[in-house]
């Protein structure tokens, strides 16, 4: 288990720093053109596409490995729902029962009014 969580973070390093090489702004400073190399200059139209696919299929396979842990989770959040329900229902019907309770009876400490 250790060695392809090892393996999945590599690839996304490496997969990160591509598009971080790719994607840097240049040189402050511009170079004259005969010391440019074309080969490092320049991405090839069939390898800018490789790497899109590469991206998006690197961003598939995470959101498919996000939406089956979410899958499974799912029952466990809709069951702590149900339970928080349920407390609050209890806790409004007890606050309710009290407060009809202490209406009911007559409480002696207090003095009554008398209407004039």
């Amino acid at each position: 288990m250790r060695g392809q969580e090892d393996q999945q973070s590599r690839v996304f390093c490496e997969l990160s720093a591509l598009v971080f090489n790719l994607l840097r702004s240049p040189s402050i400073v511009p170079e004259p053109p005969a010391r440019r190399s074309p080969a490092g200059a320049q991405i090839t139209p069939a390898g800018f596409a490789s790497l899109l696919l590469g991206i998006s299929v690197a961003l598939m396979l995470c959101g498919s490995v996000t939406f089956f842990i979410g899958f499974m989770l799912m029952p466990w959040v809709l069951g702590l729902v149900m339970v928080f329900y349920v407390a609050g229902v209890v806790s409004s019907l007890s606050v309710l029962g009290r407060s009809i309770l202490c209406y009911a009876t007559p409480r002696k400490d207090l003095p009554e009014w008398k209407l004039i």
